[in-house]
């Protein structure tokens, strides 16, 4: 990044009647999700080129405040998925209608609602493609559950009291391609993270048809509000980010890709509430968002320090500047 870096800023008019929760793209980039305290989902067609955005549908169906909104991979149609204060998980599928005219029309219809939990659902996310079509949800009634499509039906597994009093985040781990050294080949495993109101972030690993817990990670002296996974494959070593009401967003590392030994790392002490943390796309760049109402990012130098190369209030451009 140079000083001469300029960033483009787009104001999406949402059409929501209260407070947003979560915006979400899909993984072209070319639909905007977003939900809201008014019981919808909102989606838009993006053209990025011109920074402007189509307003396609509204997803109605929660009866409660919608908290976050995730798109599944492309392979696997147009899937997204919503969680709501009213206890449901709702899978929306895009189709297409042709008409007798032979004009095309989309539309949004919920494809499978999940209603296995007893209070609030937080946080929901899809697994890594490779996994095929699994979704982590993690809820306020303590438990996190496991939604997989297997032979044409949606399959539940559950975690019971995963997290005391809550689950608030959940984030999938990358899926890790097998060594080329078949002498020694690591076969892959399916982990997610969670975050709740214990303080802990939680590492799940399935074994046998189950989820294990493999370890958990205490750092935070306050409820984590969120959790993001490295994206990143096929490094040396795994990655988190968390963000908790302490206000403070700490750094997971493992070297030894054994899912067990965990390095903690703060990236900095904020003003407010963190309340979401997520990774670019090669996983070198951390977004932090929080209840000051800034959004600032993080990437790691050389020296092998934290440092903050944007945010919203403009402060830590002209740090970056001056670093150059």
């Amino acid at each position: 990044m140079s000083s001469s870096t300029a960033f483009t800023v787009a104001t999406v008019d949402t059409g929501h009647e209260d407070m947003i929760h979560d915006a979400q793209m899909d993984f072209l980039g070319t639909k905007l999700a977003t939900c809201s305290c008014d019981k919808t989902v909102r989606v838009f067609d993006v053209n990025i080129n011109h920074g402007s955005q189509t307003f396609v549908a509204e997803l109605k169906g929660h009866e409660g405040p919608v908290w976050q909104v995730a798109w599944a991979h492309p392979r696997y149609d147009t899937l997204l998925a919503s969680c709501s204060y009213d206890r449901k998980v709702i899978i929306w599928k895009e189709t297409t209608e042709i008409k007798p005219d032979g004009k095309k029309v989309v539309k949004w219809d919920a494809s499978f609602v999940y209603e296995g939990h007893d209070s609030s659902v937080n946080s929901v996310c899809w697994a890594p493609p490779e996994w095929g079509l699994m979704l982590a949800c993690g809820s306020s009634d303590s438990s996190i559950t496991v939604l997989s499509y297997v032979n044409d039906r949606w399959v539940a597994s559950k975690i019971p009291n995963a997290h005391t009093l809550g689950c608030n985040a959940v984030s999938w781990a990358p899926a890790q391609a097998p060594s080329f050294d078949k002498t020694n080949e690591v076969q892959p495993v399916k982990r997610f993270a969670s975050g709740g109101c214990d303080n802990l972030v939680k590492i799940w690993r399935e074994e046998n048809d189950q989820w294990l817990e493999e370890v958990k990670l205490e750092g935070h002296s306050d409820w984590v509000r969120d959790v993001a996974w490295s994206p990143a494959a096929g490094l040396t070593r795994m990655k988190i980010a968390s963000s908790s009401q302490d206000r403070r967003v700490i750094i997971w590392t493992n070297k030894e890709s054994d899912g067990i030994s965990w390095t903690p790392e703060p990236l900095h002490v904020f003003d407010d509430v963190v309340w979401h943390v997520s990774w670019n796309f090669v996983g070198d760049v951390l977004a932090v968002s929080g209840g000051d109402n800034q959004v600032s990012l993080w990437k790691k130098r050389e020296t092998d320090s934290w440092e903050c190369i944007s945010d919203s209030s403009k402060s830590c451009i002209q740090n970056e500047q001056r670093t150059l």
